[in-house]
């Protein structure tokens, strides 16, 4: 059996609309011109992929994000627990503002 070449292995694109020059690929399912390269649409892709995963990450609370300074691990978690505390406080204190005036204390 023959081994085929490098050449007769490559895909090729099917010819759509030849006077615009839009073809086919086969391998990505997309309709595009020939010649145009998605080396710069791969390169947004993994960098909007970076940025959803730190996005998802975050919600841990725990390890490195991409514009942090090293050192700085657990400041969301210690950032969520002040915040909470705060709002805590305060609903706290606003419903027991509401008690006082319904009970008549104030």
């Amino acid at each position: 059996m023959r081994r085929k070449s490098k050449e007769e292995t490559k895909m090729g694109y099917v010819l759509v609309l030849p006077e615009f020059g839009l073809v086919a690929d086969p391998v990505a399912g997309v309709v595009t011109t020939a010649g145009v390269s998605y080396q710069p649409v791969i390169d947004q892709v993994a960098e909007l992929e970076k940025i959803a995963d730190d996005l998802v990450n975050m919600l841990s609370g725990e390890g490195n994000y991409l514009n942090s300074f090293p050192g700085r691990e657990k400041t969301l978690t210690k950032a969520g627990a002040v915040t909470a505390l705060w709002y805590g406080l305060g609903v706290g204190l606003a419903i027991a503002f509401v008690l006082a005036l319904a009970l008549g204390g104030i």
